[in-house]
């Protein structure tokens, strides 16, 4: 690779890579995130290279792997581009016939289509697939057409024109400017102004100063962060580099977690590259600018997503958060002013200088602009990585996107933002999914965190497990989340457990609004979300806990009991076959079986496997 020391020669260097691309040639593109990982996509990606070469197409066609297109629950998935001929959960049986037609002669395999459930009709090309239908894919779009490993994809894709326009053509307070104007907000927790935050760094006198990607996504069910870096590291890379510019930075950092070997490899990889290309180090693109990037990984904490725990650990020390009296960006890591933002604020920020503040405010709502990547799991028919216009509404994320709920069973609650999020009803499905209405809500955007949950759901026991992890994850360093959490554990699992009593959703209120008011960071005092919230919407359930000692979802094991309804029960025994403890027991021919109620641990195992119903709780 040749150094680029101008604009000029970027230019050059796009002009010569796409001169050597053929924009019809076709191209098999692969997902290799690590969804796909785990269905089995390394031996899709093999068989497509054997396949190629045996009928001669090597010279012909690409087979090219890419970052995470977000559909998550249809993996491995394949695109046959230019026709965009769409595969899901591609199997390497069916690879000879999907090369020998689609790659070669560019029709479809009608039996390997996606067939849509609610319709039943087959889909043939990406873009009608429902479930990207009302996506806004204008970061995750990218990640499914290049190759993250290939610098030159990048750069074929307008790759570093953003970086090259704000070195060349701005001033950095003309960036700051734009960046503000744009109304872009921090998508890694509570929202902050993102142009703000640069502008408080910029204007702290100071020789040295600081940006970090915070990639400690640590939310259970979420995944954007890691699938932005594995599938599209150079945009969060562009994104720093020119923010570090804006603020007077000559040294960033990525702050990824551990359990990402992914994530860290391809961003080694491509902060490799971009050296190499000139786009970190010294005189960047001819501008006198200087600036590097060096990754650490983290031990897996929760509260060091936390701004001043994360800076704390990259010093070497323990990570535990600070008192915020002074704020990051004019005192931060070793003192001195640093600008924090997650990988997904950084991929919009070569969006927003490239494009223009206007276009990216005419995105979303009034008060929260552009698009949101959000991790779609739990009781959901297609899980994976969606990104929506801010404000689109809750119902169409789970229902129209989404697919709704597996097994036609009933849509309960979702909660968003995290451990700390709230849960949010059925009631207000139709609310505007953006920063201050989720607030309003008793919820939160956080990172991007969206679980849902169906009928057979106990609004307590979600609760009770989401502040169990959160005690586990707290610092303990201040007194009342370390102790509040505690308590708050010990009276939920109470309740669930049928020691429940009058006065404890009271105590649980009051203990929320010292959590929220005394503790030191936000692990504690947004801690307070998910019981509130439960508490909001679904008082009645902790109501039946504690008086009624009845758990209406049936999960609460010391508060239900099973058994067996004899007028349906046939005898198959599937559920004495799944027994783990023996207590169902057959009783002869056309009888019903038998269970014991004393032996009976509560498993739900018989509850499951049994086909008609036989198996009741009470």
């Amino acid at each position: 690779m040749t150094k680029i020391k101008s604009v000029k020669e970027l230019e050059s260097l796009r002009a010569a890579i796409l001169k050597e691309r053929d924009p019809d040639k076709p191209s098999v593109d692969i997902c290799g995130g690590t969804g796909c990982q785990a269905y089995g996509c390394d031996l899709v990606i093999s068989a497509f290279k054997d396949e190629v070469k045996k009928q001669g197409l090597e010279a012909k066609v690409n087979v090219r792997t890419t970052g995470c297109p977000g559909f998550c629950e249809k993996g491995p998935l394949v695109v046959i581009r230019p026709q965009n001929i769409f595969y899901p959960r591609a199997k390497v049986e069916d690879i000879p016939e999907i090369v020998s037609e689609s790659v070669a002669k560019g029709r479809p395999v009608d039996r390997l289509l996606y067939v849509d459930p609610a319709t039943g009709s087959k889909i043939t090309y990406e873009a009608e697939v429902p479930f990207y239908k009302k996506q806004k894919r204008l970061i995750l779009g990218q990640s499914s057409a290049i190759d993250p490993l290939v610098i030159e994809d990048y750069i074929a894709f307008g790759g570093y024109s953003a970086l090259a326009k704000a070195l060349a053509a701005m001033t950095p307070e003309q960036i700051i400017a734009e960046v503000k104007k744009s109304g872009l907000r921090g998508r890694g927790g509570a929202g902050f102004p993102t142009g703000v935050k640069w502008e408080t760094a910029r204007r702290v006198p100071s020789d040295i100063r600081y940006v970090i990607v915070n990639a400690d996504e640590g939310d259970p069910g979420a995944f954007a962060n890691r699938s932005l870096l594995e599938g599209n590291p150079h945009s969060v890379l562009e994104g720093l580099i020119i923010g570090a510019y804006a603020i007077g930075a000559s040294q960033g950092y990525i702050y990824v977690r551990h359990e990402y070997p992914m994530a860290v490899q391809n961003s080694l990889i491509a902060i490799r590259q971009a050296e190499e290309y000139g786009f970190l180090g010294k005189n960047i693109l001819g501008s006198g600018f200087d600036f590097d990037v060096k990754i650490n990984t983290g031990g897996g904490a929760f509260v060091c997503g936390e701004s001043t725990a994360l800076m704390a650990s990259l010093e070497g020390k323990v990570g535990e958060p600070k008192a915020k009296y002074v704020h990051t960006s004019e005192k931060g890591l070793w003192e001195k002013p640093t600008n924090l933002n997650n990988v997904e604020t950084w991929a919009n920020v070569p969006l927003i200088i490239n494009n223009g503040a206007d276009w990216y405010a005419k995105i979303g709502t009034e008060g929260s602009k552009g698009t949101k990547i959000f991790s779609l799991v739990g009781k959901i028919n297609n899980t994976g990585l969606v990104e929506v216009p801010m404000g689109i509404k809750l119902r169409d994320i789970i229902h129209d996107i989404g697919g709704g709920i597996p097994d036609g069973k009933k849509f309960k609650a979702v909660q968003t933002g995290g451990p700390s999020g709230g849960c949010i009803p059925e009631s207000m499905l139709d609310l505007p999914v953006d920063f201050d209405e989720l607030s309003k809500a008793g919820s939160m955007m956080g990172s991007g965190g969206m679980i849902v949950m169906n009928e057979d759901t106990c609004m307590v026991d979600i609760a009770r497990y989401f502040v169990h992890f959160l005690e586990g994850e707290s610092c303990g360093k201040c007194v009342p989340c370390r102790e509040g959490l505690k308590r708050a554990n010990q009276i939920l699992t109470d309740i669930t457990e049928g020691r429940g009593k009058e006065g404890d959703i009271e105590l649980l209120e009051e203990l929320s609004g010292t959590l929220i008011d005394g503790s030191l960071c936000a692990l504690g005092a947004t801690s307070a979300n998910p019981v509130l919230s439960t508490i909001r919407y679904f008082r009645d359930e902790y109501e039946a806990h504690i008086k009624d000692k009845t758990c209406p979802a049936g999960v609460c094991k010391e508060l239900i009991t099973y058994c067996i309804d004899d007028a349906k029960c046939p005898n198959c025994g599937l559920c004495v076959k799944a027994c783990p403890v023996q207590a169902i027991t057959p009783q002869g021919k056309k009888k019903p079986v038998l269970l014991d109620e004393e032996k009976c641990i509560r498993c739900g195992a018989c509850y499951d496997v049994c086909r008609l119903c036989a198996v009741i709780v009470k």
